[in-house]
């Protein structure tokens, strides 16, 4: 039985556990300490296992190997906005990981600091944005689309003030698509990934993840939620996967990804960036794929260009 104190033994060490930190549908993550330090264990979680059925089971099995796997190509420099594999192997015959440990989600550390009214300004929003960008292209280039981008997904390293990417159970590789299994967290999800095609397969790719990207852009900047991942929320969560459908004939179609009241408030925070930041959030945040960046490089030089016209006017207001 996994408890406190238990040893776990992997390929290069072996780890005592001592808190558990949390956990995902099938994983559990536990402060282990070891010789070198203390590391975040990540174990499958086998009372859920327990009680899920068959097909589930291996679905959840191959995930965390899967993101074994995917983690383990990573050279030691490309981790940088990426959480860092040391250490795997199995515990009752389940896979398991050593991750770095650091300083807890990006969704903990925003409750916090908004509470004591130290939200992060627009440029930081911006930097951060940047480090996800950085995250992903080195997803894609893998040959995968991540599909689960979210703020409990995100790690903070607070001395640095870095974001690293984690939990790559959901990545889908793209010779994969189109895929008939759902994946990802509704509140989140690009209208491919919770609107299924009529053959009840979802059309997912690369640029899925840049609408997450524009939905957490419009997070962190306004501090709520689109309206349309909302929406999305509530009908997953009263009707699971049929919630889809049940949308879409409420509203004539799929909802808007975006409303002008939202874009509005948006675009104010940016100052005189407003409009360079307007267009990048509504390329992001575009219906289909086809309208949203096709690639980083070119959310990267939409972000450069927010960030020019910032700078810009600060420097005139300076002189």
């Amino acid at each position: 039985m996994i408890q406190q104190g238990t040893i776990v033994h992997l390929a290069q060490g072996q780890y005592r556990l001592a808190e558990a930190l949390g956990g995902s549908a099938y994983g559990l993550v536990w402060r282990a300490d070891a010789p070198g330090g203390s590391v975040a264990l990540k174990l499958v979680n086998t009372a859920q296992m327990a009680r899920a059925p068959s097909e589930l089971r291996h679905h959840w099995i191959d995930a965390a190997r899967a993101e074994a796997a995917f983690l383990s190509r990573l050279a030691p420099w490309d981790g940088r906005h990426i959480v860092r594999l040391l250490d795997s192997g199995s515990v009752d015959g389940l896979p398991a990981m050593a991750l770095e440990l650091l300083d807890g989600d990006l969704a903990t550390h925003l409750k916090v600091l908004r509470a004591s009214g130290r939200a992060p300004g627009a440029a930081q929003a911006l930097d951060w944005l940047a480090q996800v960008n950085q995250a992903l292209a080195k997803v894609h280039a893998a040959g995968f689309r991540y599909l689960d981008l979210k703020p409990g997904n995100l790690l903070l390293e607070r001395r640095s003030g870095n974001l690293k990417l984690a939990d790559f159970g959901t990545c889908r590789a793209l010779c994969e698509a189109p895929t008939h299994a759902y994946a990802g967290t509704a509140s989140w999800q690009a209208p491919e990934q919770f609107f299924p095609q009529a053959r009840g397969d979802y059309l997912s790719d690369p640029r899925s993840d840049y609408f997450a990207l524009g939905a957490l852009l419009y997070w962190l900047v306004c501090g709520r939620l689109l309206r349309y991942g909302a929406a999305c929320a509530r009908a997953y969560a009263a009707h699971g996967r049929e919630g889809a459908a049940l949308l879409r004939r409420a509203h004539g179609g799929i909802p808007p990804t975006l409303l002008p009241d939202e874009a509005a408030g948006f675009a104010r925070a940016f100052g005189p960036g407003r409009a360079q930041a307007d267009a990048l959030l509504r390329a992001l945040l575009a219906p289909t794929p086809a309208g949203r960046p096709a690639h980083a490089l070119q959310v990267s030089r939409m972000l450069d260009s927010v960030r020019a016209a910032m700078a810009h006017t600060s420097l005139a207001r300076a002189a």
